[in-house]
């Protein structure tokens, strides 16, 4: 039987936001337990208190001997006999900032182990039995050795699939719990700007709904279905960066942010709202200020909006190392004593290393700039969550349990389908793409690279590829920021992909020339390099970035984590925190490499493996098929292979504009109407824009109606439209809605996305897509600085990307006040 459009409507709500800012009900286990609560608090001594708001860092707090046990450090030991380790950060984590390694670091048994030993350690010698909690970090995977490692945010958006995430971020939750850790400092909520950001491959996209949509599937995953905190596979969710990080000066990590408070609302708080909305409970302030205020000590931020008008009831958690910029760097405080108090009284709770909190908190209380109430304040914040964390009854890890879970072949399977989901398809002249299995066998028979006789024209023979480019078999250069040591084969790059996918087939035919690095102007590897092209009949060259750490002297900052550019440092990363560029082009002779190869006359595809957009025009241009990857993880070169191949059809779309050239800057497609002239030598036009990706199967947009012309400000009305796959192939198509409001009280951008659905279709087969339209997809921020939906026309686009669809128009009438 036909479904009604609204039945449609109501089975795909779980897409559309809905926020209900209000304080929740508080869980059964926080009601009884805060009689307790108040106990404690009467007990502790200001010392103890301040113990629980510093997070010092948790892997300086074991060493592994010669023998290969592990013991607690004697400072531990004497802190928390103290009572003054309430939360430790990172414990778990290993990379070069922690120094932890394969040879140093615990395997997850081992980690649980040690969890437990500390956890143990602090209940029995500290005056009051309050557990700690082990706070990790998760952007795309649990930061921990052996843990999977999942396609970073960027690629996650570009999945366009909430569900999908919400299943990958339940499998990070159920890792970081088995080990003990019960916090993670994700989901990043971060609006991207300007891509020449070193984070943009921590974020989403630019598209403040999409960021809202997954968000919320990140909370929703992390801490469970149920909402359950003490579930043994749930995780406190931490918001991050509050607020506009990614609307930095420049693109230049903790620069100034210059914002409306308008702006400020509709864009990179949304996200923030949605989240809380959804049950977070837990929220980092970002490093940058906004317009002048350090976020850090934003008392607007922390208190009016996020508790007072959205009714956050968790606790707020400082950046690592952000205390310490307010006396050197923004200069708001004069001592470390005036820090402290500024950032307690502003709604900040914890500080994450716990270096000024630990210095100077006892001081400002001493001093008469803070009183006893407000340490009191976030201590009970930090206790609430600990009992709604079950870890006052339940503190301790199974280690079997962990063995069991972490990195289980299960969970490399789910990495390996994100990956696939998240490749974009950005150009395919001439069906160069797929390239056919029959291709590789061993009659030596004509194919197209398509697998016909059409496309293109291939020599005689053909069967042999050669996979060349320093990403081509560079297993850290496709995991990102935030990556933990990894131990030899655990990563398939797209060498081992298409080597594996091709078996017995590939032996020989699969070529491989590294060329030259991702920085440097060495030229040495350009003749073997040519040399195995001209043997093939096909290229797979594979360029882009690198967010690999190393463990080189002056390349990280010890404060913070974040690298550091200096001088003389040297490796090849050049995106992931404090990498931030002035360019977008591809680094060092990566662009003479494809050149180079290019003047073979073969047909090469371009398969970029990176954590910013790449704009290379001479590339866009010349090179037939492009093949955008991002840093899609442990299982990416499996993926990349079954998009080459032809086994997985690319359904990912971009979650931000390519510009031609980084001198268009911005290029996100929400610009409002005022955006001003053209440049004289060029439009601000994306190479690729918003939404955007091919796809080896072709989708018809017919049919847009409307179930009502119009409707009051409070009313709903449903926009369909029938998508028809025309092609010979299976597929899947992102469809998305976008808004444009024709007259406002306030200038508004041109369009902004308001919906979307991915939808799998077979060949000749036909769907009906439905979007709701109501408050949620019509109302902005009016003059009076309130969400206000306004009468008058809307235009509504639905199609395959931003800049294409099919349109009609929606009026709304003022029927009553819709101001909340």
């Amino acid at each position: 039987m036909e479904r009604k459009p609204d039945e449609y409507a109501t089975r795909e709500a779980r897409f559309e936001l809905q926020p209900q800012p209000g304080r929740r009900n508080p869980s059964p286990r926080l009601e009884a337990a805060r009689p307790r609560i108040e106990e404690l608090l009467e007990r502790m001594t200001l010392e103890e208190k301040i113990g629980q708001l510093a997070q010092p860092f948790g892997w300086t707090c074991y060493t592994r001997q010669a023998d290969g046990t592990v013991a607690l450090t004697d400072s531990f030991k004497r802190r928390a006999a103290a009572g003054g380790v309430g939360s430790l950060y990172g414990t778990l984590r290993a990379d070069p900032w922690t120094g932890v390694t394969l040879e140093t670091g615990l395997s997850p048994a081992e980690g649980a182990q040690l969890v437990n030993e500390m956890q143990a350690y602090a209940l029995e010698h500290g005056r009051h039995g309050i557990p700690i909690l082990f706070g990790e970090e998760c952007s795309h995977g649990h930061m921990a050795i052996g843990a999977t490692v999942f396609p970073v945010p960027i690629s996650i958006g570009s999945m366009w699939n909430p569900d999908l995430y919400r299943e990958l971020c339940r499998a990070v939750a159920l890792e970081t719990r088995s080990q003990g850790g019960a916090a993670t400092y994700s989901p990043v909520l971060d609006v991207v700007r300007d891509p020449r950001w070193g984070r943009t491959e921590e974020c989403y996209g630019e598209d403040p709904y999409l960021t809202s949509v997954l968000g919320r599937a990140a909370v929703e995953g992390l801490q469970g279905p149920s909402g359950d905190l003490g579930a043994d596979d749930a995780i406190l969710a931490t918001l991050k960066h509050f607020a506009a990080y990614g609307s930095s000066e420049g693109g230049r990590n903790s620069a100034p942010v210059h914002m409306g408070p308008r702006e400020l609302h509709e864009i990179d708080l949304l996200p923030f709202r949605h989240a809380v909305d959804a049950g977070a409970r837990s929220v980092m302030t970002a490093y940058n200020e906004i317009d002048g205020v350090p976020c850090t000590t934003n008392r607007h931020l922390l208190q009016d909006i996020l508790r007072d008008a959205w009714g956050f009831d968790g606790f707020v958690i400082t950046d690592c190392g952000a205390l310490g910029l307010l006396t050197a760097g923004q200069n708001t405080a004069e001592d470390g004593a005036e820090a402290s108090a500024q950032a307690l009284r502003a709604g900040v709770d914890m500080e994450m290393s716990g270096e000024m909190f630990d210095r100077h908190l006892l001081s400002a209380v001493h001093s008469g700039r803070l009183g006893e109430a407000d340490v009191d304040l976030a201590v009970r914040r930090v206790l609430e969550l600990k009992f709604e964390l079950d870890l006052f009854e339940r503190p301790f890890a199974d280690p079997d349990r962990a063995r069991q879970v972490i990195g289980s072949g299960k969970h490399r399977e789910l990495a390996r389908r994100a990956a696939a989901q998240s490749l974009v398809l950005l150009k395919n002249d001439g069906g160069v793409l797929p390239l056919a299995r029959s291709a590789f066998d061993s009659s030596g028979g004509r194919a197209g690279l398509d697998g016909s006789s059409a496309g293109t024209d291939l020599p005689e023979g053909f069967g042999r590829i050669a996979v060349i480019g320093p990403n081509a078999d560079a297993p850290y250069n496709q995991l990102g920021d935030y990556t933990s040591p990894q131990p030899d084969g655990a990563i398939t790059t797209v060498l081992g992909g298409l080597r594996a996918a091709l078996g017995d087939a590939a032996g020989e035919r699969v070529l491989h020339a590294p060329g030259c690095r991702i920085r440097g102007e060495s030229r040495e590897g350009f003749p073997a390099a040519l040399a195995c092209a001209e043997q093939a009949d096909a290229i797979v060259l594979v360029l882009g970035g690198s967010s690999a750490r190393d463990f080189g002297e002056g390349t990280i900052d010890l404060q913070t984590g974040a690298s550091v550019v200096t001088g003389d440092s040297w490796n090849d990363m050049e995106c992931g925190e404090g990498i931030d560029r002035s360019t977008l082009n591809l680094a060092g002779v990566q662009l003479e490499l494809a050149q180079e190869i290019h003047k073979l006359g073969k047909p090469v595809i371009v398969v970029y493996i990176n954590g910013r957009p790449i704009a290379e025009p001479w590339i866009a241009e010349h090179i037939p098929a492009i093949l955008e990857a991002w840093y899609p993880g442990q299982e990416g070169g499996h993926a990349i292979a079954d998009a080459l191949l032809g086994d997985v059809n690319p359904s990912g779309r971009l979650t931000l504009g390519i510009p031609k050239h980084v001198g268009q800057l911005p290029v996100y497609h929400y610009k409002r109407r005022t955006r001003g002239k053209r440049y004289l030598e060029d439009d601000f036009e994306a190479q690729y824009p918003f939404g955007f990706g091919l796809s080896y199967t072709s989708f018809d947009y017919s049919n847009i109606r409307l179930d009502r012309s119009s409707i009051e400000a409070d009313g709903q009305a449903v926009v369909s439209v029938d998508i028809r796959n025309t092609g010979s192939r299976a597929g899947e198509e992102v469809a998305q809605l976008y808004v444009s409001d024709l007259a406002a009280s306030v200038v508004r951008p041109e369009k902004m996305l308001k919906g979307f659905r991915k939808i799998a279709l077979e060949p000749g087969q036909s769907r009906t897509v439905f979007f709701p339209i109501g408050r949620e997809q019509l109302e902005f921020v009016g003059p009076d600085l309130t969400w206000i939906v306004e009468p008058g026309n809307f235009r509504l686009t639905v199609g395959p990307s931003s800049v294409e669809g099919l349109s009609i128009e929606l009026a709304v009438h003022a029927d009553k006040p819709a101001a909340r």
